[in-house]
């Protein structure tokens, strides 16, 4: 399987630069997997998808706001992008331009408030460092620290929240869980009152998400790395879905990534917490999820390839090709998907 049979030619004005003013208000495009057939909704309509006894899946991660600009010791500016916390106060992180930090350099970011020092250069070119500081790191970044967009998106974010789930709760990624941008707590309160269930699952997204596959063939992808866990009342809950006979509905391909990793080959889920590279593609078979809330990806990347998998190869590039036509929005700020 070649990584090219998952592109497809997409116009850069269809490239959502900003938010939603209304998050419910996006399109949605409902795909039936079994049927072939494809029906042009908006968000909200996706209660009509719903039924009683379901239960659907959500990520609550929270987005660090891990871009910080600052200054080295010799006042050339910099820029940090937090990739993951090593232990206490120590980081790694991506920099730019990094070929000159050397370990024991010094940055400082927002006039002093933050202060960092390179302890070693890692494998891939990344940096160890550790941070100093007066008070809350988190209350620091938050002062300080802007949303890492991905590269597509050119315009800048006015407000921090509009990249962040409402029910964002753990903080920890660096990049948003897209397809829950679009719940409002009026529609999440909604599908409660229909009778319908909801679960947390926690996947702290990193940067690798963005990284394109640079190999010829699909089965040769070196997948990335992503810290999940979920806690025992979600996983019964899921459990009880399942035995019941009603519908597992992922809100992203996070959350579908996490039960995918968990689940036993009877669909089973256990509260666990761990690291998971599962890469997902055609030829794959679902074990926990039924039906899929997404947004648009990219060409050739692995979240296409694991829509792919759920709704075919074929009917999935069809539908993007008909995404096109209809003037979707694409990615993170863009529209909508349902996988039935």
């Amino acid at each position: 399987m070649k990584v090219s049979d998952f592109n497809y030619d997409l116009p850069q004005e269809l490239i959502a630069q900003h938010p939603y003013d209304k998050r419910d208000e996006a399109r949605l495009m409902v795909m039936d997997a079994k049927t072939q057939k494809i029906e042009h909704k908006i968000f909200k309509n996706v209660m009509e998808y719903l039924s009683e006894g379901d239960c659907l899946v959500i990520n609550n991660t929270k987005v660090l706001p891990a871009r910080l600009y600052g200054k080295k010791d010799t006042g050339a500016s910099i820029e940090f992008l937090l990739l993951k916390r090593i232990e206490g106060d120590s980081w790694e992180v991506m920099v730019r331009p990094g070929n000159k930090l050397k370990p024991g350099s010094k940055v400082s970011f927002g006039d002093g408030l933050l202060k960092a020092e390179v302890l070693e250069v890692l494998e891939g070119g990344n940096r160890k460092v550790i941070f100093e500081y007066n008070g809350i790191f988190n209350e620091i970044l938050d002062q300080i620290g802007l949303m890492p967009l991905p590269p597509y998106i050119k315009e800048k974010l006015k407000e921090n929240d509009k990249y962040q789930t409402v029910y964002a709760k753990y903080e920890g990624s660096s990049a948003a869980p897209t397809a829950g941008l679009h719940f409002t707590e009026e529609l999440l309160e909604k599908i409660k009152q229909k009778g319908v269930n909801i679960a947390n699952v926690t996947l702290h997204v990193g940067i690798g998400t963005f990284r394109p596959v640079k190999v010829e063939n699909v089965e040769e992808h070196d997948m990335h790395s992503e810290h999940y866990y979920i806690k025992k009342e979600d996983a019964d809950l899921i459990n009880q879905t399942k035995k019941s006979g009603h519908k597992i509905i992922a809100v992203g391909t996070t959350s579908c990534r996490v039960l995918e990793s968990v689940a036993d080959e009877k669909g089973k889920v256990k509260e666990t917490e761990g690291d998971t590279n599962i890469f997902i593609y055609p030829g794959y078979q679902f074990k926990c999820i039924d039906r899929l809330i997404t947004n648009f990806h990219l060409p050739e990347s692995t979240l296409i390839m694991l829509v792919s998998s759920l709704a075919g190869k074929d009917f999935v590039m069809k539908a993007y090709e008909e995404a096109v036509r209809e003037k979707y929005k694409f990615f993170s700020f863009g529209d909508a998907m349902m996988i039935l």
